[in-house]
């Protein structure tokens, strides 16, 4: 089964959006070399003045990336490093309505993050009682 992932680099006070960009397209061939369904840049969900030519713009930084359960630890791990001396202050990863932010975390409380981001597991419904009219005689 696979499942999709965005991730967005959060800029620092000084980055434009030129550097963005260019910074986004990056990390997207980066993660293009793994084991995964595709990786491509994330469109903006804002609303657009109807006079826009593309309701469907580029979020700039942003790239989302579809793979197997497994491959998504791989583009998380990939990303951590390659966020290493990049000039941006984290990355936001969203994942089935659950986000975190990376950002100046030690290597170890990064990876800590990453595991419990991954192995989160939406808590299963409560069972609702039985219906003991059915069994009484």
């Amino acid at each position: 089964m696979h499942k999709t992932i965005r991730l967005e680099l959060l800029g620092l006070a000084d980055t434009d959006h030129d550097e963005l960009l260019r910074l986004g397209g990056q990390m997207r061939r980066a993660l293009e070399d793994l084991d995964v369904a595709d990786v491509r840049s994330g469109r903006s969900s804002e609303d657009f003045a109807s006079g826009s030519k593309s309701s469907e713009l580029i979020a700039i930084g942003s790239v989302v990336v579809t793979a197997t359960s497994f491959a998504l630890r791989q583009v998380l791990l990939v990303t951590d490093t390659w966020l290493k001396n990049r000039p941006v202050r984290g990355i936001k990863m969203e994942l089935e309505g659950r986000v975190i932010e990376l950002g100046n975390a030690s290597a170890t409380e990064r990876e800590r993050l990453i595991d419990e981001f991954l192995t989160h597991r939406a808590t299963p419904t409560e069972q609702l009682p039985e219906d003991r009219s059915a069994n009484q005689t």
